[in-house]
């Protein structure tokens, strides 16, 4: 340990973790000595014999676990962002350890009885705003983690807790393995006609860096229909690729899935739930069972009605029915035809770096006022890792914000936002995040064309990025996106709003050879378009959002039985066991209820867009692309990460609570 370069705080800028120090066999050595120190700091605040106060209980705490906190940050975005075997042997080794971690701080008898005086007395110790709702927070905290079980009932919530994330750690590492596995090998390019030049070469590239020399691979990303199904001209390959996705892990994780989601509801019962989803939402800004499923229940028929309509215009264009692996592949021969719009003839407008440069880092200038350079002298994670300096509009520092853009064989699917350093006043620090995302790499000396789709997606991962570095708050439990889980896509989800904005999306929507804009009429037939496909989109995203509510309304005790048998079920009771459009997740790959932080919570993508939806309506109403507008947006809502209630920071802002009407007009779901 005496080199290990996590001891101390990074020298670099910001404190970024020094990744050219640090080696993988650091981080299972500095996890155990962070863990100590940190639980001995605990201990020592548990056992004061002074008084509890705000300082010496709640403050402490925060300051408490410094050496843990680094790697933990460090480790968990290298476990998502670039696996090795000897990460995943350290995740399977730790997780149960810091699930047993939690539950020493969180169960200790002294600890809570200290935070419950305080608790008590509250009102009388003449605190800030910010520091009342720490301390309340803190005394929830301890409850729901079962600090008031008796001493068997806490012995078997520690048993839960351990094997759940054992369990759940094999699902993550599950499907890496499998997506790895079942990637889709091809031999005759003839097999990708359809595909630009440009992701061929990439498919024979990947091919040869995962040991099929000569042989083209479409690697699998974490989601069902995968992008190359819409361009894929060969039928057969466009089912043997979907069928690849959609049977992902079944043996694997499908049991994984019944244990973890039993699991759960057994210590929601324990801890005085009805079940896991009631034991979620009753801290999320839902509030309740009722209120999610009352939503989710409203938005199925005209999706489903929506979807319907959308069918019938892909059989006429197909000639007859068509089957799952057909649904995208016609959808951009509709979409074409109506609107003489393809994907293929407009990715050379969105080449990554442009998009990146004068779309999303220019959209936040002129809303926000804050500038971005590249930092080549500060290294990342990995060599595609790109690292930016953030400016405030004063040019003040912000902090550092990282870009893994491109798709590699050790990173997972999908696309997400890391904080790397939270920021906090109490600690001294500035924000570092990283956004990952998962497009092809192109082939050397090609530019890396962009969907449109993958451009609307770095538009929302720098939302996320923007809540991390305008975080303004004292205490680091309360920084940027610590909010919860049914808010916290709701910034990101408003960035996406300037990805088609006039005056952005002429600055970045330029074609990479001749130079041109892209044409007007381009832009407006890209617009008309935006709304087609929105019956698919939502009940594909419905049907898994009511797998994820499914698995995790049983009660304790019951038993589901085989897993895929559950999820059809489940889409049947629900009405969305449509043959032609597989949820988005199904229960096998569902990475992010089994093996991530939205169990019983993927709902919070729709409710965040309900807040979305009336935001944008708020900013065109008030003249869209103006600093002014930023700047109250960044004070009432992105400075404040946790430290003001979520649905109170909104009315703050909107002057009211949220409407339903701005999200059903966008997924065209308004009757008539």
């Amino acid at each position: 340990m005496t080199t290990n370069p996590f001891l101390n705080p990074s020298p670099l800028p910001y404190e970024l973790p020094p990744f050219a120090e640090i080696e993988d066999a650091h981080y299972l050595p500095a996890f155990e000595q962070g863990l100590a120190e940190h639980l001995a700091e605990i201990e020592a605040i548990a056992a004061d014999p002074e008084p509890a106060t705000f300082e010496n209980t709640v403050v402490a705490m925060e300051r408490a676990g410094a050496l843990l906190g680094r790697v933990r940050a460090a480790f968990f975005n290298q476990a998502s962002a670039h696996i090795t075997p000897a990460v995943q042997e350290t995740e399977a080794r730790i997780s149960p350890l810091l699930a047993a971690h939690s539950d020493a701080i969180r169960l200790n008898p002294g600890l809570y009885a200290r935070i419950t005086a305080l608790y008590e007395a509250r009102e009388s110790l003449g605190l800030d705003p910010e520091s009342l709702r720490l301390l309340e927070r803190y005394h929830t905290d301890f409850r729901r983690a079962g600090a008031e079980l008796d001493a068997d009932g806490q012995r078997r919530l520690r048993e839960l807790n351990a094997e759940i994330a054992a369990a759940s750690t094999a699902f993550g590492q599950n499907i890496v393995a499998a997506s790895k596995a079942d990637a889709l090998v091809l031999d005759d390019p003839a097999q990708l006609a359809g595909l630009s030049a440009g992701a061929i070469a990439a498919a024979a590239e990947n091919g040869t860096a995962l040991g099929h020399d000569g042989s083209y691979v479409l690697s699998l990303r974490n989601f069902s229909n995968q992008l190359e199904l819409a361009a894929l001209d060969d039928r057969e390959v466009r089912r043997r690729l979907l069928t690849a996705s959609l049977d992902r892990a079944q043996d694997t994780n499908g049991p994984l899935a019944v244990t973890i989601a039993t699991l759960r509801a057994e210590r929601a019962a324990l801890l005085g739930y009805d079940s896991h989803a009631a034991y979620v939402v009753a801290d999320r800004t839902a509030g309740s069972t009722a209120a999610v499923t009352d939503l989710l229940n409203r938005l199925v028929p005209p999706a489903v009605a929506n979807a319907e309509r959308e069918a019938a215009a892909l059989a006429e264009a197909a000639g007859g029915p068509i089957e799952a692996w057909d649904w995208s592949y016609y959808a951009e021969k509709v979409r074409k035809e109506r609107y003489d719009i393809d994907d293929a003839e407009l990715r050379p407008y969105f080449v990554l770096d442009k998009v990146l440069h004068d779309g999303v880092f220019h959209a936040a200038h002129e809303v926000y006022g804050i500038t971005v350079t590249e930092r080549p002298d500060l290294t990342g994670y990995h060599p595609d890792v790109r690292v930016f300096e953030v400016f405030d509009a004063d040019g003040s520092q912000l902090g550092l914000f990282l870009g893994d853009f491109f798709a590699r064989e050790s990173k997972r699917g999908g696309a997400w936002m890391n904080a790397l350093v939270s920021q906090s006043e109490l600690l001294g620090r500035k924000a570092v995040v990283v956004n990952n995302h998962n497009i092809a790499k192109p082939a050397a000396g090609e530019p890396a064309l962009l969907t449109f789709s993958q451009v609307d997606t770095l538009f929302h991962e720098f939302g996320h990025a923007l809540h991390g570095l305008f975080s303004a708050v004292r205490y680091p439990y309360f920084s940027g996106t610590s909010v919860p889980s049914d808010f916290v896509e709701y910034p990101s989800q408003v960035n996406e709003m300037w990805s088609l904005w006039p005056s952005v999306l002429e600055r970045y929507a330029v074609h990479h050879e001749t130079g041109e804009p892209m044409p007007a009429d381009v832009v407006r037939r890209m617009r008309e378009a935006a709304r087609f496909g929105q019956g698919f989109a939502t009940v594909e995203y419905l049907a898994a959002t009511l797998l994820d509510w499914a698995w995790h309304t049983l009660p304790a005790g019951q038993d589901p039985g085989d897993a895929l048998e559950f999820e059809a079920a489940a889409l049947k009771e629900t009405g969305l066991a449509l043959p032609a459009i597989p949820p988005r997740y199904r229960t096998t790959y569902f990475q992010h209820i089994f093996a991530s932080q939205y169990s019983a919570g993927y709902y919070s993508y729709i409710w965040s867009e309900v807040l979305d939806a009336d935001t944008v309506t708020w900013f065109e109403e008030n003249g869209g692309l103006r600093r002014a507008n930023g700047d109250t947006f960044r004070r009432e809502l992105l400075s404040r990460g946790g430290s003001v209630e979520p649905m109170a920071a909104f009315a703050a802002f909107r002057g009211r609570p949220p409407r339903t009407e701005p999200l059903l007009e966008r997924r065209g779901l308004l009757p008539g």
